[in-house]
């Protein structure tokens, strides 16, 4: 048979560029080591130190434990794996503070005691406010010391909630109540605390926190949070929980761009509201309008928030698609696509790794404090220690140039503590610095040869609302795949 002719090659439609690859968390800086040893002895100035006291009610006047030794044993106490107060004792007395103590007067030759009185009073005097701005003084020194990959030339910041267990000491039960779960026969023991946190997406350092009791809700904590300040130049991402009107008109009462995953629910009403077909694929500007059953932050009127509402498929490697309900106040289509914004999304996980380093590592996820008032110091503390190991980590990673989310926390934490114990400020301080961030730099996650198995959802202890875990985990696991194999 005769060949057929072959057929002329038509033009194929020219596909629309794809969207260029997320940045990468490679963070970069214009400091060498021995400037970078400088920023680091400048995250607790003493200078600014004199500022915040000021603005407290409370006169801190000068004893063994100055407002700055007592701060940093604050930090100690964090950092370090013993939490004691003898802990901090025992490195007062072996001079461990005589560095920051006021010339001619050593804190070792000042305590003629074991006692643990002394610190213990100190932490009570130093103000709350102290503590804030020590946390926001860290976050900022941060970013200007660190180069961070920016979104569409915006500061990505990701915002979510936990809880904490506190024992019902002292005036604790009245601030933070015991939650009573609804099945619940017996009086409940443990008290709760709510708190909001805002991270940066690439280095991890908490910028503001809040804390309130469980009656709070996450939303209205959140917005209480973003009233304290101006967050003009960043865009904040959170997950369903916050996809509410509340939120996206406290992000846009200070200054920021929003990116809230919705709800099924929510987006189809809000596409029903503003006359839209509910599908795959949709991109539209819309107005939210608040209804009679949305709140307003206090202070703040039930004004419309403008913005696009974008339901994006994704198939994430690994799991099953899905569709993305967003709201974001970036309305332009064509400078902010939809894939992009999808992208961005994506990096939402990261605050749920750095909430378990927080609440496991840091020992921050039980605080065994008397009264409610410590309760907040001992959290913005741990939250000070916290970023403090972020920063060694980000300057670690941005000398050796390798990406921060390969470092290990837990290695960083054992040598930062490490070297703070061999007296940093004598002289070779300066090598040892550079050995430190070194070895850092080397200390990576380990590569797992096999993937993890689905573990179930089950604990052993404290939580009474949550299905127990009851035999071998092996046995939950193979239980767990069965059910998985049936569902797909």
């Amino acid at each position: 048979m005769p060949k057929k002719p072959a057929l002329p090659n038509r033009p194929a439609a020219q596909a629309p560029p794809p969207d260029p690859p997320p940045p990468a968390p490679l963070l970069r800086t214009r400091f060498s080591a021995a400037q970078l040893l400088r920023c680091f002895h400048q995250l607790l100035p003493l200078s600014l130190l004199a500022g915040w006291l000021a603005l407290s009610e409370k006169t801190f006047y000068e004893r063994a434990f100055t407002p700055l030794i007592t701060l940093w044993y604050l930090v100690f106490q964090r950092l370090s794996p013993n939490h004691t107060l003898a802990q901090v004792q025992e490195d007062a007395l072996a001079g461990g503070a005589d560095r920051l103590s006021p010339r001619g007067k050593r804190l070792s030759r000042q305590l003629a005691s074991e006692a643990t009185s002394s610190f213990s009073d100190a932490r009570q005097r130093l103000p709350l406010e102290v503590c804030r701005r020590a946390l926001e003084h860290s976050a900022a020194q941060t970013h200007k010391s660190l180069q961070v990959p920016l979104w569409f030339g915006l500061k990505l910041g990701l915002v979510d909630g936990s809880t904490l267990r506190l024992r019902p000491y002292g005036d604790i039960p009245e601030h933070f109540p015991p939650h009573r779960p609804g099945n619940c026969k017996k009086p409940p023991y443990w008290c709760l605390a709510r708190v909001v946190a805002v991270l940066c997406w690439a280095t991890g350092v908490v910028w503001d926190s809040a804390m309130a009791s469980p009656k709070t809700s996450e939303q209205a904590l959140s917005a209480q949070l973003l009233s304290q300040r101006s967050w003009q130049g960043w865009l904040l991402a959170a997950d369903r929980n916050f996809g509410v009107y509340s939120v996206a008109r406290a992000l846009v009462g200070a200054h920021a761009q929003a990116l809230l995953r919705l709800t099924q629910v929510r987006a189809r009403k809000l596409a029903c509201s503003a006359g839209l077909k509910f599908k795959a694929g949709l991109d539209a500007a819309i107005q939210w309008v608040p209804t009679r059953h949305d709140q307003c932050p206090e202070g703040l009127t039930p004004t419309p928030v403008a913005g696009r509402l974008l339901a994006i498929g994704v198939a994430p490697a690994g799991f099953r698609p899905l569709t993305l309900y967003l709201f974001t106040t970036l309305r332009n289509p064509l400078l902010y696509s939809a894939a992009r914004l999808a992208q961005i999304y994506g990096q939402r996980w990261n605050i749920e790794l750095c909430f378990r380093y927080i609440k496991s590592q840091m020992d921050l996820g039980f605080l065994e404090c008397h009264s409610a008032q410590m309760v907040r110091k001992e959290w913005l503390a741990g939250l000070i220690t916290y970023n403090l190991i972020r920063w060694t980590m980000g300057a670690a990673a941005a000398l050796a140039k390798v990406p921060v989310n390969l470092l290990s926390f837990g290695h960083a934490r054992q040598l930062l503590l490490g070297w703070c114990w061999r007296h940093p400020c004598r002289r070779g301080a300066g090598s040892s610095w550079k050995r430190l961030l070194t070895r850092i730099a080397r200390a990576r996650q380990p590569r797992r040869a096999k993937p993890r198995p689905a573990e179930p959802r089950a604990i052993r202890h404290f939580a009474k609302d949550v299905a127990k875990l009851e035999g071998s985990r092996a046995a939950a696991r193979e239980k767990l795949a069965k059910l998985n194999a049936k569902s797909e």
